[in-house]
């Protein structure tokens, strides 16, 4: 098949290569992909994710039979529809949601709402508007801290914000109104806090059928610690010890179940994956969010521990026929430490030169923020650059073999959390 996959960052990185790795692909093309991808596939920079024409016209000339959408943003924005509409596009296989089943991440109001219609446990949650804004800060004060307020729409990850003090989350909801993130926080929820560890479960699904991929779980502050600002992701582990078998049944009975059964009932064909974010709460699973597509940077952990052909699952994803495939699971470890530039995820410089140390055979550093200068020199280009990935019999392992590599890459100003994963050793 030849296939293209669309997206820049370490997710995608990880997605290529599982996809280049399939007996199955015979040609992959990336765009707008990164550096690291150029040894697994035809990268492709000048088209970006959004550019809906030019991904018709690379489809065409290009014969490609598969196309996998990596981000968020352009499925929420309509790619999948746009390219349905195509009657010389009907024959090629697309995964990922349409426009409809991409609310779930494309606006928090809607999603909530969906949780609501199809009783998943969830937070409660109110939306208010600037409109509304002397409502929104009489129920801040009706709640205890901390607060969570949540951009309605896309906001680049940096949409929640968890306040401790009633001050801070006033003055925090009054700049998201003001426009702080433009039309992604038109709307502000405003949600009850839950008390308890998170998880990331990902289900693959042709919208009747579902494969429930390795369960991860990220760490989202820039600190040691669980300290400063929220990011887009400092790091993953794979597998999380407390979802375990009683604990993933209820994850399948309360949540997944409903959730297929909610999106055919209100008509959405959902071919593609669901990220669904949870709170374990003494033992109970609560939805804190749903996404549209795999988690950065928890796909580079995912992605490790899936042995059975990636490509086979992604076509029978896009075609409807699910039910028979055999999901298979490495059964080692797999966790990932997220290299990032100085002052991420605030104001931070680009253009530093990066040394990479040659990869183990048990470690894969994913680009997430990289490009070659006119110099031909690998330099930073982001706030999130590069995941180092391992395997281990433990996750103690796999960390020490990630934090060696971590060590090894030069760059200025390069900053790395270094407790991932301190919370899932097991004595």
């Amino acid at each position: 098949m030849n296939i293209l996959l669309l997206g820049s960052g370490g997710r995608e990185h990880a997605l290529a290569w599982q996809i280049a790795r399939s007996e199955q692909t015979e040609k992959l093309f990336i765009a707008p992909g990164n550096p690291g991808m150029q040894s697994l596939g035809i990268v492709v920079p000048e088209i970006g994710v959004n550019d809906f024409e030019g991904i018709m016209r690379l489809t065409l000339h290009e014969h490609i039979d598969m196309i996998v959408v990596g981000p968020e943003e352009p499925l929420v924005k309509g790619l999948v529809d746009f390219l349905h509409s195509r009657t010389e596009l009907q024959h090629v296989l697309i995964v990922g949601p349409d426009a409809s089943g991409a609310r779930l991440e494309g606006s928090k109001d809607w999603s909530k709402a969906f949780m609501q219609r199809h009783g998943i446990p969830t937070a409660k949650a109110k939306t208010f508007t600037a409109d509304s804004r002397s409502e929104a800060h009489r129920f801040l004060q009706s709640l205890q801290a901390p607060y969570v307020l949540k951009a309605d729409g896309l906001a680049a990850g940096k949409g929640v914000i968890i306040s401790e003090s009633l001050e801070e989350a006033t003055r925090e909801l009054d700049e998201m109104l003001d426009g702080r993130f433009d039309n992604a926080g038109a709307k502000v929820l405003i949600e009850e806090y839950m008390h308890g560890v998170e998880c990331s479960v990902f289900v693959a699904t042709d919208g009747y059928g579902y494969r429930i991929l390795p369960v991860a779980k990220d760490y989202k502050r820039v600190g040691d610690g669980d300290t400063g600002p929220n990011t887009g992701g400092m790091g993953a582990v794979s597998p999380v010890f407390f979802a375990n078998d009683k604990f993933m049944a209820k994850v399948e009975e309360r949540i997944i179940r409903p959730t297929m059964r909610g999106l055919r009932r209100e008509g959405i064909d959902y071919r593609g994956f669901i990220f669904i974010g949870l709170m374990n709460v003494d033992g109970e699973p609560m939805v804190v969010e749903y996404n549209c597509r795999m988690g950065d940077p928890e796909t580079e952990v995912v992605m490790l521990r899936i042995q059975s052909d990636f490509v086979e699952l992604l076509k029978r994803m896009a075609e409807g026929w699910l039910a028979d495939y055999k999901l298979e699971i490495d059964h080692r470890a797999a966790v990932s430490v997220v290299m990032v530039s100085k002052g991420y995820p605030g104001t931070y410089s680009k253009g530093m030169s990066i040394t990479l140390p040659l990869e183990g055979t048990d470690t894969i550093i994913f680009h997430a923020g990289t490009k070659i200068d006119e110099e031909g020199r690998l330099v930073t280009n982001g706030g999130r650059v590069l995941a180092v990935s391992s395997y281990g019999s433990t996750v103690e392992a796999a960390l020490r073999r990630s934090y060696n590599t971590a060590r090894q890459i030069l760059f200025e100003g390069k900053n790395y959390r270094h407790d991932i994963g301190q919370d899932l050793i097991l004595d």
